[in-house]
């Protein structure tokens, strides 16, 4: 059972490369008011990246649709991050998950979700061709002291 978060956001924009930025930076700031480490932060904002890019370059190959970002802050300190798309999905999500396997051509690496996972202590990918694709990234950031800012 999904456990009630603290606080959340939910953002929506066209899948353009120029809001890839946009969604780092709102995750990073949505993320702040959890305290994260310099460290925690940095792997957040490349995880988000990832699963952005990955919406914007392989879900609408041709066209322009919609990628809908949710940032939701857990109990127990828990940053869960959903980043879903409505696009040609996935046809085998576990070969997509192997490093280095790409359908987005000799310019990509490849390592989308590879990365994703080792910024993230969770990753989880739903898809269904021709419906879209849903990423879910949770990450448990170190407990900080109270007034040691």
């Amino acid at each position: 059972m999904r456990k009630k978060a603290l606080n959340e956001v939910t953002l929506e924009f066209p899948s353009r490369s120029s809001n890839e930025g946009f969604a780092r930076a709102a995750v990073a700031c949505f993320s702040a008011q959890m305290d994260p480490t310099l460290n925690e932060l940095e792997d957040i904002k490349t995880a988000v990246s990832e699963a952005v890019t990955n919406a914007i370059v392989h879900a609408y190959p041709d066209s322009i649709g919609k990628v809908l970002v949710k940032g939701r802050i857990c109990p127990g300190n828990v940053l869960e991050l959903t980043v879903k798309d409505r696009g040609r999905g996935i046809a085998d999500v576990d070969k997509a998950r192997e490093p280095m396997f790409t359908t987005g051509g000799e310019e990509r690496s490849g390592m989308g979700f590879t990365i994703m996972e080792s910024f993230m202590d969770k990753l989880s990918v739903r898809s269904v061709p021709g419906r879209g694709t849903t990423v879910v990234m949770r990450k448990k950031l170190a407990p900080r002291m109270n007034g040691s800012k």
